[in-house]
């Protein structure tokens, strides 16, 4: 692996609307990165194995519930920095941001604003710290972009609830502690309602033979009659609304992150560009290069006043859930378009792993479809700006 030696394109002087606290979030995300994240994540995307050992320091820099309030073990960060944290844990890989999402947008925030204050306190602070890792069960084998339709199931047994179902690409559910799992009752009404590993009939298979964020653990969640207490229930939401109020929270950390991944590439093919001598002089100094070096970075460019405002709005409130599908389609897409021109621009390198550029290709091919897929994402904007539902 080739000594990391990124350096983050600002091409619009972006840094002047941070303030002093955002850039210090931010250089600490990206110093970890460097220091833990790029020495091994070749080696461990290689094995298809998640690097445990982050975990603690991903707990460190607020990659666990930035936003989440203190009295809850959180940082109580805004939204810009939660933007941030996730845009630097991408840049060292996708599949260690889809940890750090899934554990703060999708278990810290639902129960955080649908959980009641036993829940918060028992579970949050021990979220924050990594101490617990949590998955989210929403996907299911015939159910992934109509969620509404989901066939998993629990029962009112006076004492306890009967859960029963399948969810499956359960980010982080081989090893998580507890898992945040959507399912309807009995009048057919979707809640919420947290599984803690140990109840019985309740197992979570690994999903092997992945070729997209191969150092992420992904699995599914099998209930086979668990006995769900009716303590663990989320009292304060219920209906489709509620599972995908987290997904905008998810989404909102992806259109960040997906730029950290994009910069990754920019970075490593402008720096090889300058390096790599053909025809007696650097590629850099070509037409057809400096073409693509141009329009990655007014890529990039936009990408970032895209989720900047978004930010903006998220933390006054505003942000509505299109607007927030527009950044995570756009992003996404404009990440996956700057890794592809990236890698032909390292030719024969590029395939392999002592460049970041084709991990980060394959991992955006899985980031381009979770969280809604990029069709579906382009049919909400459909829908905003018309007035019509065209996926009904």
């Amino acid at each position: 692996m080739r000594p990391d030696l990124f350096q983050a394109p600002d091409y619009y002087l972006l840094d002047d609307l941070l303030t002093d606290e955002h850039k210090l979030i931010r250089d600490t995300a990206r110093a970890w990165v460097k220091r833990e994240v790029s020495p091994i994540i070749e080696d461990f995307a290689q094995r298809a194995e998640f690097p445990k050992q982050l975990i603690p320091g991903l707990a460190e820099i607020g990659g666990f519930g930035p936003y989440i309030p203190t009295e809850y073990g959180g940082a109580g960060l805004d939204q810009i920095s939660y933007g941030l944290i996730m845009q630097e844990i991408e840049r060292g890989d996708s599949g260690i941001r889809s940890t750090s999402s899934v554990q703060s947008s999708l278990v810290m925030y639902p129960i955080w604003k649908y959980g009641n204050e036993e829940q918060r306190n028992k579970y949050l602070p021990k979220l924050a710290t990594g101490e617990y890792i949590g998955c989210f069960g929403l996907t299911e084998p015939d159910h992934g972009s109509n969620p509404g339709g989901m066939l998993t199931n629990f029962k009112d047994m006076g004492d306890h609830y009967l859960l029963n179902g399948a969810k499956m690409w359960i980010s982080n559910a081989p090893f998580a502690d507890i898992a945040v799992v959507w399912a309807k009752n009995e009048e057919g009404r979707i809640h919420g309602l947290i599984v803690e590993r140990g109840m019985e009939g309740f197992t979570t298979p690994e999903t092997h033979n992945k070729w997209s964020l191969r150092a992420s653990a992904t699995g599914e969640l099998i209930f086979d009659n668990v006995k769900v207490p009716k303590e663990n229930l989320l009292p304060n939401k219920s209906g489709l609304g509620a599972p995908l109020g987290c997904l905008d929270s998810a989404r909102y950390g992806i259109a960040w992150g997906a730029i950290g991944a994009a910069m990754d590439c920019y970075d490593t093919a402008l720096r090889y560009s300058k390096e790599r001598i053909q025809f007696d002089k650097p590629i850099g100094a070509t037409q057809l290069q400096q073409k693509k070096l141009a329009e990655m970075i007014t890529e990039i460019t936009k990408a970032q006043l895209l989720t900047w405002r978004l930010g903006v709005l998220r933390n006054e409130g505003r942000a509505t859930s299109a607007q927030i599908s527009m950044a995570k389609r756009n992003n996404v897409a404009m990440a996956l378009d700057i890794a592809r021109d990236a890698r032909q621009m390292l030719g024969g390198m590029g395939i392999t792993g002592e460049y970041s550029i084709m991990r980060h290709m394959m991992n955006l091919e899985s980031v381009v479809t979770y969280e809604g897929t990029h069709d579906i994402h382009l049919l909400i904007t459909g829908m905003d700006v018309t007035g019509f539902a065209a996926f009904k």
